[in-house]
């Protein structure tokens, strides 16, 4: 892995997968690029900048003629595929999106590398490959559980909204160019992350900056959604991992071994923050900020994963507990105030004229 292509680098997951890749592949260079939509934050990789062994560049996965550039200057022999819309409220709202990045950027990645990996014909040798696309999925694909029972690499798909509709499509388009042109491919299929840089509209973040404000903290349907929880840091060495030493064309569940219900993850997060900043002004706790408001359409109600495979055929397990990871979380945040007014007041989209010189237009 000399010339390493992260698509999405400016994103939560992306964005600490670059850092903590850097550090690890002491040989390798990575080239991120990122369209730079709202979730994109140059700043969340602002201390690479000058990183020799780093570069940015804006652009648009779906973007065939932008895309086959970047593999021939960069010679890129490895992919980990992060780029995607990701916020299942907004793919409610507004689906198209949702298709285009997540389907036709997929396909348009998978292309790029075709025409610059393997020649024109299938590819039928099955020797040992220089090259590695990751896809980089969700755990969404698979639909809802009931009270027990967990998903696994052969669980059927069954997708109940937009954006999992598009990461399914986009995982079955990998497998597909597996079989059909024996693209090296690995794919990854994880549950919640939490973490440092997670934009604000997400659960958890949303309810560190609404607690510390004092706004109310809204809490979908009875708030007993289950959720697997894996810490950001933990899902990164998990992708690291598969990039390694995962076998082609198979796909990895990656878990926290963290269930909790979405009430649960609210109130830890209101007792933290009584304890390291006080109570509210008028002296109540931030519990008293929870609202449960109307369910969203088609919330699938329980999401577990099972991990046995990676674990026991590549070693990896996650190394930080919920209630280590959610700490170090809250603390972040906590010192980190500059990072989240940018982003809610939008002035982290300036950065890209300030640092690169040019001003940031969104298509």
């Amino acid at each position: 892995m000399k010339n390493i292509l992260v698509t999405g680098g400016c994103g939560f997951i992306g964005s600490n997968f670059v850092r903590l890749a850097l550090g690890e592949l002491k040989e390798s260079r990575i080239v991120n690029i990122d369209r730079l939509t709202y979730a994109g934050n140059l700043e969340n990789l602002a201390d690479l900048k000058d990183n020799p062994r780093y570069r940015f560049v804006r652009g648009d996965i779906c973007d065939a003629e932008f895309v086959n550039r970047i593999f021939a200057e960069e010679r890129i022999d490895t992919v980990v595929h992060f780029a995607a819309e990701s916020h299942v409220d907004r793919s409610i709202e507004g689906p198209a999106e949702f298709i285009r990045t997540n389907i036709l950027g997929t396909f348009t990645l998978l292309e790029a590398a075709r025409k610059a990996w393997l020649a024109p014909m299938r590819v039928t040798s099955r020797e040992p490959r220089k090259n590695r696309f990751l896809h980089v999925s969700t755990d969404e694909v698979y639909g809802s559980l009931g009270e027990t029972g967990y998903f696994t690499e052969e669980t059927p798909y069954d997708p109940r909204s937009p954006y999992s509709a598009s990461k399914a499509s986009s995982d079955h388009l990998v497998s597909a160019y597996f079989h059909t042109y024996d693209l090296p491919v690995v794919k990854t299929n994880c549950s919640n992350n939490y973490g440092p840089y997670h934009f604000p509209e997400k659960l958890i973040p949303l309810i560190i900056n609404n607690a510390l404000t004092g706004k109310e903290l809204p809490v979908y349907g009875d708030g007993k959604n289950v959720r697997d929880w894996l810490y950001v840091e933990d899902h990164c060495r998990a992708i690291l991992t598969v990039l390694q030493k995962g076998s082609l064309g198979e796909t990895y569940n990656v878990g926290g071994n963290n269930e909790k219900q979405n009430i649960e993850i609210v109130q830890t997060v209101c007792d933290l923050l009584d304890e390291k900043v006080g109570l509210l002004p008028d002296g109540k706790p931030r519990r008293d900020l929870i609202r449960f408001v109307k369910d969203r359409p088609g919330h699938d109600r329980r999401y577990a994963i099972d991990a046995t495979k990676i674990r026991e055929e590549l070693g990896w397990t996650p190394a930080v507990t919920f209630e280590e990871g959610i700490r170090k979380t809250v603390d972040w945040y906590l010192v980190h105030p500059d990072w989240i007014a940018s982003v809610l007041d939008g002035s982290y989209q300036d950065y890209y004229e300030k640092m690169y010189g040019g001003r940031l237009k969104h298509d």
